[in-house]
């Protein structure tokens, strides 16, 4: 059976028209051949939300915007969307509106909830709720450090006009002074320094010959250190103990009247006889100074003695 010219063009006619419309639908976002679920959702500013954008679950792209409607006089909108997966969740699910990025537009996110005698089903209208963006985040971000810095600005200004208080012409003329005085003293400093640097440079090997004795010394007390290290300090401590151990004794004696010392410091008989002839020793000695002829006699002529006469005051 031959087909008429009029028929093939019939035939291509409708074949573009349905290529067309199913065309169209697929970039609304409706697939006329899968059987999808659609459901509504209502909001008062969709924030820049566009017809075919992604709708997902859990990061997952489920579905696409169909529709995007008022809903009423007063400017409510009413967003109808369709989604081509069976995933099952409840009437309580929310739907969310969030940017999927920096540079991409908003979308729509189904936080579901899991209720088994809730289901939603296709036509349902669900709970929309909108994300804040970035700008919305900043916002709240600088809420509190803009307060910080208007209290921070004021308390700026007070210490500042405090400050200008304090400067007053005689107190920048006194700081002028002072600035000053610390040149003339930095300036004193560097001639110091400058004269402590030519003494250090032509003393240099005597500060050299310094160190060397310095060096010296360090070692013979080190060698000192060693030598009373190596001494035998126990039985040093013995020897001493030895040593003022008879001292006592000798001690003890002396005060117990042994010994010749002890009989000498503790015998009143022994010292009353001491004394009583140091008193006759000088007794005579006053005499052979007084009469000397009467111990030294000397006679050519064998002239006789005078006898002894004791005289009459023992001390002349």
């Amino acid at each position: 059976m031959r087909l008429t010219r009029e028929v093939k063009t019939g035939i291509l006619a409708i074949g573009a028209i349905l290529l067309f419309i199913f065309g169209y639908s697929f970039l609304k976002g409706t697939n006329l051949l899968q059987d999808s679920r659609y459901f509504y959702v209502k909001y008062k500013n969709v924030e820049g939300l566009a017809k075919s954008a992604p709708v997902t679950i859990n990061g997952l792209n489920v579905g696409k915007v169909n529709d995007i409607n008022f809903a009423n006089n007063t400017g409510g909108l009413v967003v109808k969307f369709t989604l081509d997966d069976d995933f099952v969740f409840s009437r309580d699910s929310k739907v969310r509106i969030y940017s999927a990025g920096l540079i991409s537009g908003k979308s729509l996110g189904i936080f579901p909830e899991y209720d088994v005698n809730n289901i939603a089903k296709s036509g349902d209208t669900l709970s929309g709720e909108i994300e804040g963006g970035m700008l919305d985040a900043v916002t709240k971000a600088l809420g509190p450090l803009e307060k910080k810095v208007n209290v921070t600005l004021a308390t700026l200004d007070t210490v500042l006009i405090g400050v200008s208080d304090i400067l007053d012409e005689e107190t920048r003329v006194n700081l002028k002074d002072a600035i000053k005085n610390l040149n003339a003293t930095m300036s004193s400093f560097n001639g110091a320094s400058s004269k402590l640097n030519t003494l250090l440079a032509n003393n240099t090997e005597k500060l050299d010959r310094t160190f060397t004795n310095l060096d010296d010394m360090s070692s013979n007390f080190s060698k000192l250190s060693d030598s009373l290290a190596q001494l035998e300090t126990g039985k040093l401590v013995t020897d001493l103990q030895h040593v003022i151990s008879k001292l006592d004794g000798i001690a003890t004696g002396i005060d117990n009247g042994e010994g010749s010392v002890g009989k000498l410091l503790k015998d009143d008989a022994l010292y009353n006889n001491l004394e009583g002839a140091s008193k006759q020793l000088e007794q005579l000695l006053q005499d052979v100074k007084l009469n000397p002829k009467r111990y030294v006699h000397i006679s050519v002529f064998g002239k006789k003695q005078k006898e002894y006469t004791t005289p009459e005051d023992p001390n002349q």
